[in-house]
């Protein structure tokens, strides 16, 4: 996607915005809505309700050649209380791949590292990731507090991966909760069984962490449709501390969503930032033009997300 559409996009949604601030629309919130492809809210679903998530986040570009993902995530969701909610996903992952990697050469991406293409290979494959359960508890809510807080916890288990995700969720609405502005602190060890040292005969789990610091603003501006944007803020480390980090990138783009009685469903796109900065444990060449291109990091990133009520 060009620059050109990326701008016409984001003034599209900002016209929609003072439409809606305009007219005077009112908002029709209901507390389970996803407004967001990347950042998490403090609304949950209803105790006793049910919903049928489906994800798709389809990442585009890297250093040359060519460059697709395709992550999938489907999930069923329970709220157990008002305060608390549960889901469990399955995950899988496609990507194609030709001279992507620093210096031109072909590599997997990070679901898929431990795949060894050659460095003119014709890459393609596709894989089940694993199982993933989580829970959310809200211990403040944004239309009854001064501020909606809520704690996130998701263990992820695989065949040859493994994660416990931890995220602290804020948000905070304005303007009769039509303004919808959120954050998220990411916490993410992550363990992937892999080659040791470049050597096929040997494997063993090794680890990062991924940090990231994520915000989004939306705003209704018509009856069951918002519109807004979304800024993700990642950071990897090859330990667990805030030490040895090897990439940080930045994306930022606009979101757009549909909430209807018993479906939704919410857009976003992001490009990345030139932003990105060189680390002590940054692979040579994974940077170029300022942008990170990494297994983990590429150019452009689009992730929908439409769930089902019952």
């Amino acid at each position: 996607m060009s620059h050109v559409s990326a701008r016409r996009s984001g003034g599209l949604l900002a016209l929609f915005a003072f439409v809606g601030m305009s007219l005077g629309y009112q908002p029709s919130v209901k507390a389970e809505e996803s407004q967001f492809g990347y950042v998490y809210t403090t609304d949950l679903l209803p105790q006793g309700a049910k919903e049928i998530e489906q994800w798709a986040t389809w990442r585009h570009q890297k250093v040359a050649g060519y460059f697709d993902q395709i992550d999938g995530r489907t999930s069923i969701e329970y709220g157990l209380t008002d305060r608390l909610q549960v889901a469990f996903y399955a995950n899988y992952v496609w990507s194609r791949a030709f001279h992507n990697g620093p210096f031109e050469e072909t590599t997997s991406p990070e679901p898929l590292s431990y795949d060894r293409p050659g460095p003119d290979d014709h890459y393609n494959a596709r894989r089940f990731v694993g199982f993933s359960g989580e829970v959310i508890y809200r211990l403040l809510s944004p239309y009854t507090d001064p501020l909606g807080v809520a704690v996130y916890v998701e263990p992820t288990v695989g065949p040859q991966f493994r994660e416990l995700e931890t995220k602290l969720i804020l948000q905070k609405n304005f303007m009769d909760d039509r303004l919808v502005t959120a954050f998220n602190l990411t916490y993410a060890p992550e363990w992937r069984y892999d080659i040791v040292d470049g050597d096929p005969s040997r494997k063993a789990w090794g680890y990062e962490t991924d940090v990231n610091a994520n915000v989004a603003a939306s705003y209704r501006f018509a009856p069951n449709w918002s519109a807004g944007f979304e800024l993700v803020n990642e950071h990897e480390y090859n330990s667990y501390t805030f030490s040895k980090e090897t990439n940080n990138g930045y994306f930022f783009g606009p979101v757009i969503h549909y909430g209807g009685k018993k479906f939704f469903l919410t857009a976003t796109f992001l490009e990345q930032l030139p932003w990105a900065t060189e680390h002590a444990d940054t692979v040579p060449g994974a940077i170029v033009g300022r942008r990170v291109y990494d297994n983990d990091f590429e150019k452009y990133r689009v992730r929908i997300r439409a769930g089902w009520y019952f």
